[in-house]
């Protein structure tokens, strides 16, 4: 009797385990499906105005880790990290761009946030990393090299993490 309560309890667990693993490699596939066509190497300079006036400069992100996060506005798990964003960007160097979206600086102001952002109304710097979908998080390290590619939800600590790698 002893026995076969053991041996239930054990396929019981091996069922879960199993099932676990499956959930797994279905996350990773999925993300690998997702950043296929996505930039890696050496990150491409973005060129243009940003919304707060100031140009671009790329070379003044050498030397430190740079978030380099593509968003849109009617994106709602972009809402839901838009807060930890902010909270990274008053730490690091954080570089947004919204993709695909209108009246990006509209929403800015009304949410409170005032992390670096280019409009990429057209999706045209979104198709030069690859991007399908958003958000879409590049961690570059301080010689301009792509570290990490995170393509959904990513954690303010996850991220703050690989900053923090990157930066040893």
């Amino acid at each position: 009797m002893r026995y076969e309560k053991l041996k239930y309890f054990y396929s019981g667990w091996r069922k879960i385990v199993l099932e676990l693993l499956l959930i797994l490699v279905l996350i990773v596939a999925v993300r690998a499906y997702q950043q296929r066509d996505v930039v890696t190497g050496a990150a491409i300079p973005l060129t243009g105005q940003l919304m707060d006036g100031s140009v671009i400069n790329w070379n003044a992100y050498k030397g430190k880790p740079l978030l380099l996060h593509f968003w849109a506005t009617w994106c709602p798990v972009c809402k839901i990290e838009e807060d930890s964003v902010q909270s990274i960007s008053e730490d690091y160097n954080v570089l947004t761009v919204s993709s695909w979206s209108d009246d990006t600086e509209a929403y800015m102001k009304a949410k409170g946030l005032s992390f670096k952002t280019l409009e990429d109304n057209d999706g045209v710097w979104a198709k030069h990393y690859g991007i399908k979908g958003v958000p879409a998080s590049f961690i570059i390290n301080s010689n301009g090299k792509i570290e990490f590619i995170e393509t959904g939800y990513s954690s303010e600590i996850g991220l703050r993490l690989r900053l923090w790698w990157i930066e040893l």
